[in-house]
């Protein structure tokens, strides 16, 4: 028999850097789960990943306060910051004060990285969704 979902609790953990303080702690603590098997259990599985890299994570809490976990990929932001070796976005989005500049090329390796998580299947369309945040973080889209 299946178990009963009794919520869900979305956080972004660093990877490898779970740690029972907040955000996380308070979060599991109203859950009613152990925070210290979750920070074990997610350590584990995100040691490959590179330090610190910010992990989407769903944590599904069953009624038995027993609980399942799913990583998903980072923010388009990181990848954005990453790919074109940016500290911070803009303050203020706009092309007038450009923080960097990014190409359509670079725009598609991201959204290859990014697909799963997107509503979308096609490659050119999961650009365009990468672009837009770009664009809000004042990088400069060129072809």
């Amino acid at each position: 028999m299946a178990k009963k979902i009794s919520g869900y609790v979305k956080l972004q953990v660093p990877a490898g850097q779970a740690s029972p303080s907040p955000p996380i702690g308070p979060a599991l603590g109203q859950a009613g789960l152990n925070i210290m098997d979750f920070c074990k259990a997610f350590n584990a599985k995100t040691e490959n990943l590179e330090k610190g890299m910010p992990c989407p994570v769903v944590i599904t809490v069953f009624q038995d306060k027993s609980f399942d976990f799913s990583i998903k990929k980072p923010p388009a932001s990181y990848y954005i910051k990453k790919e074109i070796n940016l500290k911070k976005g803009s303050g203020t989005t706009g092309i007038s004060d450009a923080v960097g500049k990014i190409s359509m090329q670079q725009l598609k390796k991201i959204a290859e990285e990014k697909l799963p998580d997107l509503n979308t299947n096609n490659i050119d369309q999961a650009a365009k969704i990468i672009a837009g945040t770009a664009r809000s973080m004042g990088v400069e889209v060129i072809d």
